[in-house]
């Protein structure tokens, strides 16, 4: 045995009695792989020009007092990625170049020790070089006709690390790394949150895959499976919390292309959580009303033996809004349809191991590219949804890289799941 199984055996040892008993594969051994955002998967990055200019060094406050007064304070602070002032010797070589070619007093400025400084001005669509000419002049050193105004490109968002700060500093202008990630999750909160569940996301796969596998075998469904679970913050102590197969034929026969789109596993799991809270609510109310499981449109109910058991628990938090802060692990990428549902229940984590580039809506990347059947197809740009700025929610989530332990769950790549 290796020190995966071995690690895998003694996490498994201490999970609930419920789990041991309904888990009945091979746990397999799998990598988790952070999405990336759909700024992070722009091809190019976007610019803007901003106005510089350069002054003796005696001169660089009030020269800077003077620009700002000349924009609103939030047009100051719009380039916080970017160094207000460079000296000459940490220009980049192509403007340092530039400059020093353009009169004898440049090459002066550039040799040596200089005594004097580059300020960014700003950006260059909300200022007048006329009047910039003119304010400057105004101030000691700069007297006269011939002030330096040059426009040069910037990136307009800060850089998502030290690599593509330093880059930014060769070809554009100074910039700063803030240690943050302006395109997506911070680095740091990925890797923390991929600590947190690497040693179980296992476990959580493999229920989904056996669910998945029960309710196609039962005719239920397409093999889609979904897994929830509540990990306590404090110890990592982590309840299963809903389990869910696939159900869109169910009651209705096999007809038609998409069967219903309700029943989707992830839809199914979710309201799974919400009976749960439902069920508790009513406890403390003292509410007798019994729930309705069986809308035509919502298969609710559990159908499968496993998803009773699973169902038949309490829920760990009852007094939390629906899915906060809980973690889904799926057997397939979500549809554009569930991932919304996702982000509304305020899911905190989802993994899921089979990519969906035509339909699913996790992904950031080019549809029509991941899958051998999609070769040439042209979909455009995935979606996305666990983070959009215009969303008011975002949650981490990762594709699930197999090592071949489970046996994979083919479904139709145009199938929304």
């Amino acid at each position: 045995m290796d020190e995966e199984d071995t690690a895998i055996q003694k996490v498994l040892a201490a999970q609930d009695p419920l789990i041991r008993d309904l888990m009945r594969d091979e746990i397999e051994h799998g990598v988790l792989i952070p999405l990336k955002t759909t700024l992070e998967m722009r091809d190019d990055y976007q610019t803007g020009r901003v106005l510089i200019t350069r002054t003796p060094l005696k001169t660089a406050n009030p020269a800077i007092t003077m620009l700002r007064d000349l924009l609103s304070e939030e047009v100051v602070k719009c380039f916080p990625h970017l160094r207000r002032c460079a000296k000459p010797c940490d220009l980049p070589a192509h403007l340092k170049a530039q400059f020093m070619n353009e009169s004898p007093q440049s090459r002066q400025i550039h040799t040596g020790k200089s005594n004097w400084i580059y300020i960014i001005a700003g950006p260059e669509s909300m200022m007048s070089p006329e009047e910039v000419k003119r304010e400057l002049a105004k101030l000691e050193g700069l007297e006269g006709d011939d002030v330096f105004l040059r426009s040069i490109p910037v990136p307009l968002v800060p850089p998502a690390s030290q690599v593509q700060a330093a880059m930014w500093s060769q070809h554009f202008w100074p910039a700063v790394y803030r240690k943050n990630n302006p395109l997506g999750p911070h680095p740091s909160m990925i890797a923390r949150h991929t600590e947190e569940i690497n040693s179980d996301a296992a476990v959580w796969m493999t229920l989904a895959h056996q669910i998945a596998n029960q309710a196609n075998a039962g005719g239920f469904g397409e093999p889609v499976g979904a897994c929830v679970i509540q990990r306590d913050p404090e110890d990592g102590k982590t309840t299963i919390v809903a389990l869910a197969g696939d159900a869109r034929w169910c009651q209705r026969g096999k007809c038609g292309p998409t069967g219903n789109p309700m029943a989707h596993a992830v839809m199914r799991a979710i309201s799974m959580v919400a009976q749960k809270l439902v069920r508790s609510e009513n406890r403390q109310t003292q509410t007798s009303q019994t729930p309705i499981l069986e809308f035509e449109a919502f298969q609710d109910k559990p159908i499968l033996l496993d998803e009773k058991k699973v169902f038949e628990l309490e829920h760990p938090s009852p007094d939390g809004y629906l899915c906060h802060g809980l973690e889904m692990y799926l057997t397939h990428e979500p549809c554009v349809m569930c991932s919304m549902a996702i982000l509304h229940s305020r899911m905190g984590k989802v993994v899921f191991r089979h990519r969906m580039p035509l339909t699913g809506g996790l992904s950031a990347e080019d549809r029509g590219q991941g899958h051998p059947s999609l070769k040439g197809a042209d979909g455009g740009r995935g979606l996305g949804l666990f983070w959009r700025r215009e969303l008011n929610w975002s949650l981490v989530a990762w594709e699930w890289e197999s090592s071949g332990a489970l046996k994979p769950l083919t479904v139709d790549h145009a199938v929304h799941v």
